[in-house]
């Protein structure tokens, strides 16, 4: 049986295979035994991009066979692809938990809108009732709240304000994270 494609590894010494190739080899050994519940920490570490889509592949049929999947990872974009709860820990605590939507719901969208008349859609945003509404050289930015995407852009568009770019995004994981245990260095990316 080969399971998760090391069989030609087995005649291998452990300390001469790739990074990838031991992950790999890790990941089989974990599953001979049919496990109820799966540890996994890093485990698309060391591993191609098609590598990584088969753990992502695996972790999602484990977890379709009933298998309780818990993944241990800071790439969070890899976290947020195979996991449908979270568990945020700062220095031993819990400090958040929930699913993926639970947890990225606790953020507010921004909206930002690319235009020659930064000043003007600003004032549209405040008149539409979001919040913190700020405005820079060719963008106004502001917190929709309960108004549509299609509502802010149809106003915009209703006063003369030429509309070269919207968008409308959330906090990534990893922002959240950082607001969540207040961990790593003042950056601004």
């Amino acid at each position: 049986m080969d399971i998760f494609g090391v069989a030609h590894l087995v005649q291998r010494e452990f300390s001469t295979l790739s990074e990838g190739e031991a992950q790999r080899v890790l990941l089989a050994r974990a599953l001979m035994t049919d496990p109820e519940v799966l540890v996994l920490d890093e485990p698309t570490n060391g591993l191609d991009p098609q590598g990584t889509r088969e753990v992502r592949s695996l972790v999602a049929s484990l977890a379709a066979d009933g298998t309780t999947v818990l993944v241990s990872s800071h790439l969070l974009s890899e976290v947020e692809q195979m996991c449908t709860h979270l568990g945020v820990m700062r220095e031993g605590e819990l400090v958040a938990q929930g699913t993926v939507a639970e947890i990225r719901g606790k953020s507010r969208p921004v909206c930002r809108v690319l235009t020659s008349q930064p000043d003007a859609a600003a004032d549209v945003l405040r008149g539409l009732g979001l919040a913190e509404v700020t405005s820079q050289t060719g963008e106004a930015h502001g917190i929709p709240g309960e108004v549509a995407p299609e509502a802010i852009v149809a106003a915009l568009v209703g006063a003369g304000v030429p509309v070269a770019g919207f968008t409308v995004t959330s906090a990534s994981l990893e922002d959240l994270f950082v607001a969540l245990t207040g961990e790593g260095f003042d950056v601004s990316g």
